[in-house]
C-alpha cells in the first residue's frame, strides 16, 4: 500500500517536475494543486498562471485559478478567470458556483442568482447551490421562489446561516402560517 504524501513532499515532487520540464503545464497545474492543497494560494495563483501561459486551454487550471483567487478575496479576477473557464467548458459546476460566490461578495444579486441557477441546471441536488439561489432570490425580493431553494437546500443537509433564516422569518411575504385541524 502506497502511503500518502505529505504536503511539503507533494509540493517537493512538483517543484522537480517543473524544472525538469519548464514547457510541460501538466507539471506547472500539479506544482498548483500541491500548493492549494497546502494554503498556499499565491503561490497556487502563479503556478495555474505559468500552467495557461503554456496551455491557454487548460480549462482545469483557469477553474483552480478562479478558484485561488476567490480565496484571495479578488472577486473581479475571480469572475475574469471563470469566464474564460466557461467560455472553454460551460459544465462544470464548480466554476458557476464561484462565480456565483464572487457575485455574492460583491453585492450582485442578479450575478448570484444566474451563477446558481446554472449550478442547478448542471446539478439539481447541490446544497450549496440551492442555498445560494435562495439567497440571491431573497436579496431580489422574490420570497416565494426563495423559500422554495431554501428548503430544498435543507433538505439536501445544507445548514443555512441563523441570520438568513431570520432575515426569512421576518420578510412581509413570510405570512403566518396556521395549522387547521377537522372538527
Amino acid at each position: 500500500m502506497t502511503r500518502r504524501q505529505k504536503p511539503k513532499e507533494r509540493i517537493e515532487r512538483w517543484e522537480r517536475r517543473v524544472t525538469e520540464e519548464p514547457d510541460s503545464a501538466a507539471a506547472h497545474y500539479n506544482l498548483g494543486l500541491a500548493y492549494t492543497a497546502a494554503g498556499r494560494m499565491t503561490s497556487a495563483e502563479k503556478a495555474y498562471r505559468k500552467a495557461l501561459e503554456i496551455d491557454p486551454a487548460l480549462v482545469e487550471a483557469w477553474v483552480n485559478l478562479a478558484g485561488t483567487l476567490l480565496l484571495q478575496w479578488r472577486f473581479e479576477e475571480c469572475l475574469e478567470a471563470s469566464r474564460k473557464a466557461v467560455a472553454l467548458r460551460d459544465d462544470l459546476a464548480l466554476v458557476h458556483f464561484n462565480m456565483g460566490q464572487a457575485y455574492l461578495y460583491l453585492g450582485d444579486a442578479d450575478g448570484l442568482v444566474e451563477c446558481n441557477r446554472r449550478v442547478l441546471e448542471l446539478e439539481p441536488d447541490h446544497p450549496a447551490g440551492n442555498y445560494f439561489l435562495a439567497v440571491g432570490l431573497m436579496a431580489q425580493n422574490q420570497v416565494p421562489e426563495a423559500r422554495f431553494y431554501l428548503e430544498r437546500a435543507m433538505r439536501l443537509g445544507h445548514r443555512p446561516t441563523p441570520e438568513f433564516l431570520r432575515a426569512m422569518e421576518r420578510s412581509p411575504e413570510a405570512g403566518v402560517h396556521l395549522i387547521e385541524i377537522g372538527g
